[in-house]
């Protein structure tokens, strides 16, 4: 196999897989999303890699440079922020991989969702609260289909971590809050989760848009909408001295 995409993880350059880190270690190739991807990632390269940054590249310019690769016999590793197979953009380049007759592999990362609840030190899904968790987008430039829209995931009343949204927060507050979430819900805003620069906002509904004023928070960030952000729950069963399982009997 010569040609590999990988979830470079939320940010902090530990966070790559150990299999992602030694891909990048021994690739001839780099393609990597240079809008996104820590450059911290890029040192573990070996000397005499080649480096591209597809921020200023074109899909047929990404695969070109793929294909030219494989040509010569180089390995290739193409790396996405967080995990590839969210928001990633990756099924347009696979479909012309596989178009093209060159095989790839893609190996996961730590998505930026799961990276938030670390820093959050949250659970999102509390028994009692939410046993469901929501992954999504606000509608901008590119639409959603009708039934996706926030105002109609946010009837569930389930945690939700929006994507690529931040810079339309007045938007996303007036959907979430139509769909069915009260104003005084908690939300969570992290920029940057497990970087350096890692910042976090705490407020509800009703004050978050006012919160975030002067807080130099950039489309980088993670929005989480959830009950289970300040409330009581009750306690997972699993570990209950009552609760028997395959493991353990009850006492």
């Amino acid at each position: 196999m010569q040609v590999f995409i990988v979830g470079a993880g939320p940010g902090d350059p530990e966070l790559i897989t150990v299999k992602g880190q030694k891909l990048l270690q021994t690739a001839d190739v780099i393609i990597y999303a240079g809008s996104l991807v820590n450059p911290a990632l890029l040192a573990l390269a070996k000397q005499g890699a080649t480096i591209y940054n597809s921020a200023s590249m074109t899909l047929p310019e990404v695969i070109e440079t793929i294909e030219q690769a494989v040509k010569i016999g180089a390995m290739v590793v193409r790396l996405h922020t967080g995990d590839p197979s969210i928001y990633g953009a990756i099924q347009e380049q696979m479909d012309e991989l596989k178009r093209r007759q060159i095989e790839y592999t893609v190996i996961p990362g730590v998505s930026s969702f799961l990276a938030t609840a670390a820093a959050l030190k949250q659970e999102y899904t509390l028994p009692g609260i939410s046993q469901t968790v929501i992954i999504t987008r606000n509608e901008g430039r590119t639409p959603v289909p009708e039934k996706e829209k926030l105002a109609s995931l946010a009837a569930h009343g389930a945690t939700m971590c929006i994507f690529l949204s931040v810079h339309m927060l007045d938007d996303v507050v007036k959907e979430l809050i139509a769909g069915g979430y009260d104003s005084t819900t908690p939300i969570a805003i992290v920029q940057k989760a497990s970087w350096p620069e890692e910042k976090i906002i705490r407020a509800t509904l009703a004050t978050i848009v006012e919160e975030l004023k002067d807080k130099d928070i950039t489309r980088t960030a993670m929005i989480v909408v959830s009950r289970c952000l300040n409330t009581d729950y009750e306690l997972s069963r699993l570990y209950a001295p009552e609760f028997s399982h395959m493991y353990r009997d009850a006492k």
